[in-house]
């Protein structure tokens, strides 16, 4: 167990949208607006203030894609977001504030502009071509669900897994402290027992947590991922924990996503939260004792992927303070979306059916109106969690 992760209190950054940014550019286009790692850096005293000790990063190797999840190069950092060196900087200077630093990694796909992929599409005989899952005499392949952009590489080719692998090793050479794991239920459990030893074997203390989750798989997306009996799951909706447990002894823990099930269903969209508070705790026990004791699910009410909590909750910033409240008094490490704290919210719900909807939880972090009575609430639950964590 990584045991400096049970006391982490995340903050979850999406780079391009944090710090740095151009105040001109439109944000609900998919396009870059200037967020970087230097911003970052720069913005580290208020983190510091705020209380939190870790941050996970969304990606920032070189991507075709503002948000860093189409990656074109997984040993280089995006021009747009900075330099090897701001990197290395915010991780030294992180670390000089007893603030650790994940990384979002992304092992199950590249973008289509990776020159790799671009190789093996236009050069049959390419030594790259069985680094993807083409069919015979076709340029048809395996992708990310059903995004043409996003090729599935072939984890189980020995040197497309030496290169991926290679590529996380590559960064905890750079200080980085660990890895949140996209799309977990894509590559299969031999991939994710390689991966796991070989990090490892690098660095003991580096966490390792997966984003397990199959909400919205639909029937034709079950080829492209690997986990045990899929057709099963799929077919009888079981547990969700299930999924989230599979990885037990492979990663250090995996994404709650049934958490924010949970209190977005009990608190979001209740009129009266109070009259189901006894019932999400006694759900959430339930939830909990399904699991390893040693076994990490890190909690959070909002992400980039779906409308935030407060917008769920009709804009109503007591719920959201309700929700925080219990996040913050369990047992599992909380996860602090950027804006959460000042109550960052939106006007449209993200509907993933529509093109770029997701940019609306992906707002730009509002540094010239933040609200500072919100920001101290969040402080002040930080704090009393640390004060218990030392009791």
């Amino acid at each position: 167990m990584v045991m400096w992760f049970k006391d982490s209190i995340v903050y979850h950054i999406m780079v391009d949208r944090f710090a740095g940014y151009n105040l001109h550019r439109d944000w609900q286009k998919p396009v870059f607006i200037g967020g970087n790692l230097k911003g970052i850096r720069e913005k580290l005293p208020y983190l510091r203030k705020l209380g939190i000790n870790t941050i996970w990063l969304s990606p920032v190797n070189e991507t075709s894609a503002y948000h860093g999840y189409h990656i074109t190069d997984y040993y280089s950092i995006d021009r747009h977001f900075g330099t090897e060196k701001d990197l290395t900087t915010l991780v030294e200077s992180a670390h000089s504030m007893n603030i650790r630093i994940i990384l979002d990694f992304v092992p199950n796909h590249c973008s289509r502009w990776h020159p790799f992929f671009q190789e093996a599409l236009i050069n049959r005989k390419s030594r790259y071509r069985k680094w993807f899952y083409f069919k015979p005499w076709s340029n048809h392949y395996l992708c990310f669900l059903d995004f043409r952009e996003l090729p599935k590489i072939r984890l189980d080719n020995r040197d497309a897994r030496n290169h991926v692998i290679g590529a996380a090793l590559y960064w905890l050479g750079k200080g980085v402290d660990g890895f949140r794991l996209d799309h977990a239920i894509g590559p299969g459990h031999n991939f994710w027992k390689a991966f796991s030893r070989v990090v490892k074997a690098r660095n003991p203390e580096a966490v390792l947590i997966g984003e397990a989750w199959m909400e919205g798989i639909k029937l034709s997306h079950l080829n492209t991922i690997r986990l045990r009996n899929k057709y099963l799951r799929w077919l009888y909706d079981l547990r969700p924990q299930q999924i989230q447990r599979e990885y037990t002894g492979e990663l250090d823990g995996v994404l709650d996503f049934y958490f924010r099930y949970l209190i977005t269903e009990c608190i979001a969209w209740k009129d009266n939260p109070d009259d189901h508070h006894e019932q999400l705790l006694n759900r959430l026990a339930e939830h909990y004792a399904f699991f390893p004791e040693e076994y990490f699910l890190p909690s959070f009410v909002d992400n980039h992927d779906m409308s935030r909590f407060i917008y769920e909750a009709g804009q109503k910033k007591a719920k959201l303070k309700q929700a925080l409240e219990i996040q913050f008094s369990l047992p599992q490490p909380p996860i602090l979306y950027y804006g959460t704290e000042t109550a960052l919210s939106h006007e449209v719900p993200v509907d993933l059916a529509i093109p770029f909807s997701d940019l609306q939880a992906r707002k730009p972090m509002p540094w010239n109106s933040l609200d500072m009575e919100m920001v101290s609430f969040c402080r002040e639950l930080i704090a009393k969690r640390k004060k218990k964590t030392l009791q």
